[in-house]
Parts: C-alpha cells; sequence; structure tokens
C-alpha cells in the first residue's frame, strides 16, 4: 500500500487538524470528500506506510472504509478514541467483528448518517466547544416589555456572528415571539413539535431547524397550536445550545415553574420592573420571601422602566430591596416597530440598543467573545 496525497488541498490545509479517510473505495471517497467539505474539513488520504501511521496517530478523527478494515496495515494499527468505520450499505456480521476489532466509535451508514457524520467530523476538527452563556429576560407583571428586552439583547449580541444567538420563547400562549422580528412566515420548527424533546439534543442540528431573521434563530410558541412549555423540553433545549456554544436568550414569562432549572444554570437573569408602586411589590416578592428563604429570581438584575407620575429609581431600589442595574429610557419607535413586525432598535445610542450592551457587559468574560 502507498500513500496518497489529499485530493483538495487548500490554502488552510495544514492550519487546521485534518481528519484521516483511509479507503480505496473510489465511490465511498467521493462521499466523504464531499461530507468532510460540508463539515468544513480536508482529510488526509492514505492507505499504508509511514503516512498512515503518523496520521493515525495525530489526526482529529479516522475514518476507515469498510473496504479496508481487512487488510495488515489497518489491522496492526493501535487501538485509539475517535475511529470511525464508514460504508454505504448495511454492514453484515463481518463488519461489525472487524469494527470491534480495530476498537472503531461507530459504524457510520451513507447516506443514512451523513447528518452525523458532518456534525461528528466538525466538533473533532474544531476541538471541544468553549460553552455558551445563558442569560433569561422575565418581568414582574404583563406588559412590561421583557419580550421586546429579550429580542433586543439577543440582537445585539447576535451582531456580527450570525446565527451564534438563539432566541427563546418560553411562553407557549404569548402569542410567538417571532412577530418582533418580522419572522411569523419563516419556516423552521416551533415549540409544538419540539415539547417532546429531552436530554441528548444535538444543539447545532437544533438551531439550523429553527426559523432565522436578521441572524438570529428563533424559537417561539405557534399561533395554530399553543400549548403550554414544558420544563423538560425547555431545559433540554436551552443545555443543548449552550454546550454547543451558543448564546441562549429566553424570554420567560412572569410567573412558571417550567423555567426554575434555566433560571437556575443561567448566567444572567434580568427581572424587569415598571417604576409603579404594584409592580415594584410584586418585584419584591419575586427576588426574596420575608423570612429570607431563596426564590427563582433571586440573583436577578433589576431594571426599571420610569412611567409618568411613578416611582423614581431610588424608590424602586427601595421597594424590591435590591439596586436597581439601569433604567430602560422611553423609546417612541418600540411600539410602532413591534407593530410591523420590525425588530427592535439596538443602535448604539437607542435606549434598548444601550440597555443591551450594558446587561451583556454582566454576562460571563464581557459576553460574545
Amino acid at each position: 500500500m502507498t500513500s496518497t496525497p489529499s485530493r483538495a488541498p487548500g490554502p488552510l490545509a495544514d492550519a487546521v487538524p485534518r481528519p484521516l479517510v483511509v479507503s480505496t473505495d473510489e465511490v465511498l471517497l467521493d462521499d466523504l470528500l464531499r461530507l468532510l467539505a460540508a463539515a468544513g474539513s480536508t482529510p488526509e488520504l492514505t492507505s499504508g506506510g509511514g503516512a498512515l501511521r503518523r496520521a493515525h496517530r495525530t489526526a482529529p478523527v479516522v475514518l476507515l472504509g469498510a473496504d479496508v478494515l481487512g487488510a495488515a496495515p489497518v489491522r496492526a494499527l493501535p487501538r485509539r478514541p475517535g475511529v470511525l468505520v464508514v460504508l454505504t450499505s448495511e454492514p453484515g456480521p463481518e463488519v461489525w467483528s472487524a469494527a470491534v476489532e480495530v476498537g472503531a466509535e461507530r459504524v457510520v451508514v451513507l447516506p443514512r448518517d451523513e447528518a452525523w457524520l458532518v456534525e461528528r467530523v466538525a466538533t473533532a476538527v474544531r476541538g471541544p466547544s468553549r460553552p455558551g452563556w445563558v442569560a433569561v429576560v422575565g418581568s414582574c407583571c404583563g406588559g412590561a416589555g421583557a419580550s421586546t428586552v429579550a429580542t433586543a439583547l439577543a440582537l445585539a449580541a447576535g451582531a456580527g456572528t450570525p446565527g451564534r444567538v438563539l432566541l427563546v420563547d418560553a411562553d407557549g400562549w404569548g402569542g410567538g415571539l417571532d412577530l418582533l422580528l418580522g419572522a411569523e412566515r419563516t419556516q423552521g420548527l416551533r415549540w409544538p413539535e419540539l415539547t417532546g424533546v429531552r436530554g441528548g439534543v444535538s444543539g447545532p442540528a437544533l438551531v439550523a431547524a429553527l426559523p432565522d431573521a436578521h441572524g438570529v434563530p428563533v424559537l417561539a410558541a405557534s399561533r395554530e397550536a399553543p400549548e403550554e412549555v414544558p420544563g423538560d423540553a425547555l431545559t433540554a433545549v436551552v443545555v443543548a445550545a449552550r454546550d454547543s456554544g451558543h448564546g441562549v436568550v429566553v424570554d420567560l414569562p412572569c410567573r412558571t415553574r417550567a423555567g426554575e432549572a434555566v433560571l437556575d444554570a443561567a448566567d444572567l437573569a434580568v427581572l424587569l420592573v415598571p417604576a409603579r408602586l404594584r409592580a415594584a411589590a410584586a418585584a419584591r416578592a419575586m427576588v426574596g420571601a420575608p423570612d429570607g428563604a431563596p426564590r427563582p429570581w433571586s440573583g436577578a438584575r433589576v431594571v426599571t422602566r420610569p412611567v409618568p407620575g411613578g416611582l423614581s429609581r431610588r424608590e424602586v431600589a427601595d421597594v424590591v430591596g435590591r439596586p436597581v442595574l439601569a433604567e430602560l429610557a422611553h423609546d417612541r419607535s418600540a411600539v410602532p416597530r413591534g407593530e410591523r413586525g420590525e425588530p427592535p432598535s439596538v443602535a448604539a445610542r437607542s435606549p434598548l440598543g444601550v440597555l443591551s450592551r450594558q446587561l451583556l457587559a454582566e454576562l460571563p468574560h464581557g459576553g460574545p467573545g
């Protein structure tokens, strides 16, 4: 057996780790080159000799065609993690036996397992993902503007990195947060299709299946089939996106037990409090009990929104019993933009833009990298 150079070298071929592909099956090689390109990777192709042993030792993932499993050079390789056996037909007993012998992680059948293989290679090449972050936005009463603030926060966080910040609507009866982004007609999954999910969700696959508006994937409620968002499903979605390196902004209804696990895991919780006495009193009950027992919103940052004739910022802090982090100035454009399906303005000097950047600075490491 001799070494064969990569068929598709690129200018960055040696700048990133390269998967190793070992096969003499031309049809399989063509399929693998296509799939690895979709994973953003250029492979090293070899079938024997010193190049095989060297690449087998250093490659982030090894793809062995079923056609080479019985070859002496392959059988002589030491066991290592990240070995996949790939073929284009259902494996027989001899393939499973040989796969066990080489210590394969999985037998991959194309085209059935194409999506899994692309994600597995992409993950191996880029290395372990740096976990993302979770921000939860809620309010002490209805109509406080929490959904608008959550949407603005997602837009500001995702600026310059499309698809990297997910907006999650946790209110199954709220009419759909996609309306604030003008994405109500955009194709993609919504909560009715995801209420049954539990642990083990693929973050990248989930985000790719959602409607995207202005660079922000959004998981919204359905207006045709509204239903409560299960806590387990909400947690599974948020954890999957965060663990795959995405930022997640959750618009949480003001009083729900379904989001308590997400609140516990949040890097930032924001409680919006209109500057009215009853609203501030409700916020006080949400952040702390009279006996000092913790409440779900105990660690939230308080943001107040002035109202004509209402409390001052200092008075809101006194009633809530917590300092006020920020004050959302009146934005005359917010309501008409929302009614027209236009996203909130997060321009540098807009009230929502100023607040969003202040909140992002509260995230670990100052927010998005």
